[in-house]
């Protein structure tokens, strides 16, 4: 994420492409050949099994590959290579991002941990693990996870895109080939749009109808349309659950005695956005 994040100065200078002046794309291969090498070995040691026939699973990597056997010329194992790399890259620090942003804004707001863990302890009951099937029962919850991609989506610009045809949009112009990005970020602070925007309060979807999903374009985290994240109905389930298991496990605390106020709120740049001091908490017992 690191490397993809950083200013390419190709992206300005096609001419340098070849060059790689700043070894991005040697550092980039070198990751990405990890992550294959990696790949590899848990293929081969499922076709091990499957040939000895001892495999009984049916996950992901079964289905597809009994695909790939059944038509090998419309999947190989390159292709599986290359999605597990987009389901594991897209799907890791985007959701820890999210997850350290909903913990430091409510570590800085003590009244909203307090009115979560209250609806915690009425709905699931205090102390109890969250099931999936409890965020559907706790509003106040969900409004926090949208608060939080709101003012901290984890990827600011989207997924760039490109213009297929020229395209008239209020009265401009987009020229075929175009490389259009999406800043979601600025949207969510605009106050064209948003009351307060750089104030965290949750409250604010009690009267606002608007939902993450692609349907509201002031609140398009993932995207919109056929090309909006595939992974966004398991994201959001992850970290409601993860979130609620936190604070219905355990009270928080900062370290060091800091001060909710003095809680370093600095964005550290890149593909994604994490906070740039790691958020560093204390659970102890509800």
């Amino acid at each position: 994420m690191h490397e993809v994040g950083k200013i390419n100065l190709v992206d300005f200078f096609p001419i340098l492409e070849k060059i790689d002046l700043q070894g991005i794309r040697r550092q980039s291969n070198i990751h990405f050949g990890k992550f294959f090498e990696l790949f590899d070995g848990l293929i081969n040691e499922r076709l091990e099994e499957k040939r000895r026939r001892c495999s009984e699973k049916s996950d992901i990597l079964e289905v597809i590959l009994n695909h790939s056997a059944e038509n090998p010329k419309a999947i190989d194992h390159n292709h599986i290579k290359s999605m597990f790399l987009d389901l594991i890259f897209a799907g890791t620090d985007t959701t820890i991002t999210t997850l350290e942003w909903a913990m430091a804004e409510i570590l800085r707001h003590p009244e909203i941990m307090n009115k979560a863990q209250a609806e915690l302890a009425e709905v699931v009951g205090k102390g109890k693990p969250i099931e999936e099937a409890d965020v559907s029962r706790l509003p106040y919850l969900q409004y926090i996870v949208k608060e939080t991609l709101r003012i901290h989506p984890p990827a600011t610009l989207l997924i760039p895109r490109q213009v297929d045809q020229d395209v008239e949009l209020y009265d401009y112009i987009i020229p075929k080939g175009t490389l259009v990005l999406v800043n979601v970020w600025e949207i969510g602070r605009d106050p064209m749009f948003w009351k307060d925007p750089l104030v965290f309060r949750p409250e604010r979807f009690q009267s606002l109808e608007l939902d993450v999903r692609g349907k509201d374009f002031e609140l398009t985290p993932f995207g919109a349309g056929r090309r909006i994240c595939p992974g966004m109905p398991l994201a959001l389930r992850m970290v409601q659950v993860m979130l609620g298991s936190m604070l219905n496990s355990f009270n928080w605390k900062l370290e060091a005695d800091i001060e909710p106020q003095d809680l370093d709120m600095e964005e550290k740049s890149g593909f994604i956005t994490p906070k740039a001091i790691p958020l560093r908490a204390i659970p102890y017992p509800l």
